[in-house]
């Protein structure tokens, strides 16, 4: 039973880049999920989050537009589409999965069942 990220690269300022995370062994569209980052030297950071529907979205502000973040529970994965990339985005990105009030975008406390083990993202010319 795990969450598995990927899609993470190197990429030019201004790049895109489409990061997935894939659930096994369970089954995604019972779960809310977020995904974090984490730049060396900083505190994680929550990024975005989507509903067990996907009809409840939330952006961090940094986004300010630039992510869109969706699910396709048919494939048992959600999936982060990153544009506009700059070289502040550059950090792990984590996927986690939280089964309790799904139908939230956020919970408090937050608690997630499942986490992945990161993909790499770097912004750079």
């Amino acid at each position: 039973v795990q969450v598995v990220e990927s899609g993470g690269g190197l990429v030019q300022p201004g790049g895109s880049l489409r990061l997935s995370c894939a659930a096994s062994g369970f089954t995604l569209d019972t779960y809310a999920l977020c995904w974090f980052r984490q730049a060396p030297g900083k505190e994680r950071e929550r990024v975005s989050c989507i509903n067990n529907n996907g009809e409840g979205t939330y952006y961090a502000d940094f986004v300010d537009g630039r992510f869109t973040i969706s699910r396709d529970n048919a494939k048992n994965t959600v999936y982060l589409q990153m544009d506009n990339l700059k070289p502040e985005d550059t950090a792990v990105y984590y996927c986690a999965a939280r089964q309790r009030n799904p139908w939230a975008v956020l919970n408090f406390p937050e608690e997630y069942d499942y986490w992945g083990q990161g993909t790499q993202v770097t912004v750079s010319s």
